[in-house]
C-alpha cells in the first residue's frame, strides 16, 4: 500500500500556534468570521507543508449554533461559503479544498461529537445537515468532509441529506476504541451505512487516539471496498490551562502513519494536536 494523499493537520492547533485565541463557542469559525486572514495564513501553511486536501474552517458552523451565539441565523449560510473561499485563496493550484461537515454534536461545545447518542428526532438531524450541506455544494468544493461522526444515527440521518449531491464525498467517524464508534456501534456497521451513500467515496475515522487506528483500519477495509482516510488526533497530553497540546511527537506519529498505510489506509492526516510541521514530517510518506 501507499499513501496517495496527505491531508491538513488541526485547524485549530496551527491557529493556537499563530498566537490565535478559538475559545469560543463558534471555535475556529470565530476566527473566519473576525479575522479570516489568519484562517487563510493556517491553511497556507499546510499547504506549504505538503497537504494535498486541506479542510475548511465549517466545521463549527450552521444555523443553530449561530443563533446560540447570538448572531443572525442566516449569517452562518454566508460564514459556510466564506470559509470554501479563503480555503480555495489558500490552496491556489498545489491543494483540493474539502468543506468541512461537522457532527450536530459539534454545536454543543461540550463534546458531544464524542458521545453521539444526541436524543433528537432524525429530521431534525436530517434538516440540520441539509441547509449546511447545500449551501457547501453551491460552492464547489472539490470535496465535501463529513468528519468526526459518532453515532450510525447521525449516518442515516446524513444519509437523506446528502440525496441529490454530487461533489465527492467522504465520511470518517470518531471512535471511542479500536473496534466502536463513540455511540458504541461496531465500526464495521457505520461504515456499512456510509457507504451505502451514494456521493460517499471514501470512508475512515478522525479526532481518534492514534493507538487504536491500525485496528480500526483493518476493521474499515474488511467492509467497504472504498479509500480508506486516517487524520486521527496527536496523541500527547492537553494541557487546558495553557490550551495546547504537550509530549507530542511528530516522529512518533509518522512511524504510525506507516502502520497505517499497511494496514490499508491511503490518505493520512492529523487532527487536534497536529500542526503544520507535523504535516511536514507526514508528507514525507507520500507515494
Amino acid at each position: 500500500m501507499t499513501c496517495e494523499l496527505i491531508l491538513d493537520g488541526g485547524l485549530s492547533t496551527q491557529l493556537q500556534a499563530q498566537g490565535i485565541d478559538i475559545d469560543d463557542r463558534l471555535w475556529t469559525a470565530r476566527t473566519l468570521l473576525d479575522d479570516p486572514q489568519a484562517i487563510e495564513q493556517a491553511h497556507r501553511a499546510f499547504v506549504d507543508a505538503g497537504a494535498d486536501v486541506i479542510i475548511t474552517a465549517s466545521y463549527q458552523i450552521s444555523r443553530a449554533g449561530f443563533a446560540a451565539s447570538g448572531l443572525a441565523p442566516e449569517g452562518a449560510d454566508e460564514a459556510i461559503s466564506a470559509s470554501i473561499a479563503v480555503a480555495r485563496r489558500a490552496a491556489g493550484d498545489r491543494a483540493l479544498v474539502a468543506a468541512s461537515i461537522g457532527p450536530f454534536g459539534a454545536i454543543s461545545h461540550d463534546g458531544a461529537e464524542y458521545r453521539g447518542n444526541y436524543g433528537i428526532d432524525r429530521a431534525d438531524l436530517v434538516a440540520f445537515h441539509r441547509s449546511r450541506i447545500v449551501i457547501a455544494e453551491q460552492m464547489a468544493p472539490d470535496w465535501i468532509a463529513v468528519e468526526t461522526i459518532p453515532d450510525i444515527e447521525e449516518v442515516h440521518a446524513l444519509a437523506v441529506a446528502l440525496r441529490g449531491v454530487s461533489t465527492p464525498t467522504w465520511m470518517s467517524f470518531s471512535c471511542a476504541d479500536a473496534r466502536s464508534t463513540c455511540a458504541g456501534q461496531p465500526i464495521e456497521q457505520a461504515v456499512a451505512a456510509a457507504a451505502a451513500i451514494d456521493c460517499v467515496s471514501a470512508i475512515g475515522v478522525n479526532c481518534t487516539d492514534p493507538s487504536v487506528v491500525r485496528e480500526l483500519i483493518h476493521r474499515i477495509a474488511d467492509s467497504v471496498e472504498l479509500p480508506i482516510l486516517v487524520y486521527p488526533n496527536a496523541g500527547g497530553v492537553w494541557n487546558a490551562s495553557t490550551g495546547m497540546w504537550e509530549q507530542v511527537s511528530t516522529i512518533d506519529m509518522v512511524d504510525s502513519a506507516r502502520g497505517w498505510i499497511d494496514a490499508g489506509a491511503s490518505w493520512i492526516g492529523g487532527c487536534c494536536g497536529t500542526d503544520a510541521d507535523a504535516i511536514a514530517a507526514l508528507a514525507t510518506l507520500r507515494a
